[in-house]
């Protein structure tokens, strides 16, 4: 059976959620699942904006044919061709072949790699600026390469003051019924998911997402429909927001993130002792994250959070602890930066962790490394307590 909802006179959504997968791309943990939006347009012409992944085939094939009842679809507009929202499109060309796919060249060379149909026959290759009116709507496309594939494309109805913004403005959790932020407490129920999508999935590429946010402050925009997550038509301003801040690097909010790998409890002591002394000197945001238990992208989407940030491991086969070292390679490699931290290690003999986390940070722009350190030797000393005072001290002198 169908599972639709009318978005207004013209769209109506005809995605699905998936809460049987456990990891995104394999790779991010899901517990609430995932959503897969699509959006069907009744018009002069019908336009479908983007597919769906298999997973959700069954019922998308079925939203379609409930809106279309029985029209012919003219357009596919492809906006972004990773496999969760275009999987579906040869089977939706073997169902509806009359259907013209709209899309630009780069999509076009990818449509070839994933398919084997006849993709030139039935295309209409657009650029940035085209447009294309199907009676009451008029559709216009704006590049947005590396947000986050180098294809990715937003397109804008000008009627309805919709932008369909691709992967852009998208979060991980599935939908529950309603389909529009509005209808959720986001900030609550949302917001972590939201930042955890952005971080991990598009964070690399901030002065991409900058430039796309560029061009779409220059459209007039009363709906923002991403591929995942929940449609925006209130407060527009809150979530373009968080973007800005997460797309240019700055601390969403001004606290101390500790992260800290321990093998037998005495680097999360020390951790755990320097949070005390941050909270007694007045600091009231600080987050304390084991990163031996925590997902790295938790750890990425946290570091994107917070102003601060504390790295504290244990030396590991004359290392950095392994799960400290995935956190901290996996920052560099998502471009984090613009933030003020501190580093301490725990070694028993040979320590080695400290400096070697203080070369990775040393490569990553803008990132401030306080003198002030310590080592712990096996446990924490009276004079390890005067270290960690220190580098509370100086934390704290920011937030204070």
């Amino acid at each position: 059976m169908h599972c639709t909802t009318e978005i207004n006179r013209y769209f109506h959504y005809v995605g699905s959620s998936d809460r049987r997968l456990a990891l995104f791309e394999n790779a991010y943990p899901i517990p609430r699942g995932v959503s897969y939006n699509s959006y069907l347009a009744l018009d002069g012409k019908t336009v479908l904006l983007d597919t769906a992944d298999k997973a959700v085939s069954g019922v998308f094939f079925e939203n379609i044919d409930h809106i279309l009842a029985g029209r012919k679809l003219d357009y596919v507009i492809v906006n972004h061709m990773e496999p969760d929202h275009g999987a579906t499109l040869g089977e939706l060309i073997s169902r509806h072949p009359e259907v013209t796919i709209v899309a630009n060249a780069k999509t076009v060379a990818m449509i070839k790699q994933f398919f084997s149909f006849d993709v030139d026959s039935r295309l209409l290759l657009v650029k940035e600026g085209d447009t294309l009116s199907t009676g009451d709507l008029n559709f216009s496309f704006v590049m947005a390469p590396m947000v986050h594939w180098p294809e990715v494309m937003m397109t804008y109805e000008r009627t309805t003051k919709t932008l369909f913004s691709a992967d852009a403005f998208g979060t991980f959790g599935a939908l529950s019924g309603n389909i529009f932020a509005d209808k959720y407490d986001f900030e609550a129920d949302w917001l972590d998911d939201a930042r955890r999508y952005y971080t991990n999935i598009v964070g690399k590429y901030g002065l991409q997402v900058q430039m796309a946010l560029k061009k779409a402050a220059g459209l007039d925009i009363a709906v923002i429909a991403p591929l995942h997550g929940p449609i925006w038509r209130e407060n527009l301003s809150y979530f373009i927001e968080k973007y800005s801040k997460w797309a240019s690097y700055t601390p969403e909010e001004k606290g101390v993130l500790v992260l800290y790998g321990t093998v037998y409890g005495n680097t999360g002591n020390a951790a755990d002792i320097l949070a005390t002394m941050l909270a007694k000197k007045g600091v009231s945001n600080i987050k304390e994250l084991d990163v031996s238990t925590v997902h790295p992208s938790v750890v990425v989407s946290e570091a994107f959070r917070y102003s601060h940030i504390v790295f504290a491991s244990s030396t590991y086969n004359a290392g950095i602890f392994t799960p400290m070292e995935i956190a901290v390679t996996d920052l560099k490699l998502h471009n984090l930066q613009n933030r003020k931290c501190a580093v301490f290690e725990n070694g028993t003999w040979a320590p080695s962790a400290a400096p070697k986390i203080r070369e990775i940070l040393a490569t990553m722009k803008n990132m401030e490394v306080i003198e002030k350190s310590l080592l712990v030797k096996s446990s924490v000393s009276s004079t390890n307590l005067e270290e960690l005072q220190a580098i509370a001290d100086e934390l704290a002198s920011d937030l204070v």
